[in-house]
């Protein structure tokens, strides 16, 4: 994964409004919306606005509104999204060995069902 954040990416596309997306939320620091392939009844991506690569960058360069903004975002769509109830997992992949598809710092909220393991077993 690059160290330099990339404009062309496809979430700040989305930001820029040039990609639609399924808004759930959005306020002055964060959007969230449906991902477009959910793995789970309800699965809906956040990101912050700022230029954040990952997850160590956001937490290295983001000031403290944009950190707290984040989480408290984080957490009252799952409020919304009535996740608490049955539970929820909260994923941020970072880089190429975390899976990281889009480098723009995001987070997956996934419930409405039981979802297994964290991780498949090692071969």
């Amino acid at each position: 994964m690059t160290s330099v954040y990339d404009d062309n990416n496809i979430f700040a596309k989305i930001l820029r409004r040039e990609i639609p997306c399924q808004s759930v939320y959005e306020d002055d620091y964060v959007l969230a919306f449906r991902d477009i392939a959910p793995k789970a009844p309800v699965h809906i991506l956040v990101i912050p606005k700022g230029r954040y690569i990952s997850v160590a960058d956001f937490g290295a360069q983001a000031t403290a509104d944009e950190i707290t903004a984040f989480w408290r975002a984080v957490a009252k769509i799952a409020n919304d999204m009535e996740l608490p109830a049955g539970g929820f997992r909260t994923i941020a992949n970072t880089g190429l060995h975390g899976g990281q598809e889009v480098p723009h710092f995001h987070v997956h909220l996934l419930g409405g069902r039981a979802l297994g393991p964290m991780l498949a077993q090692a071969a």
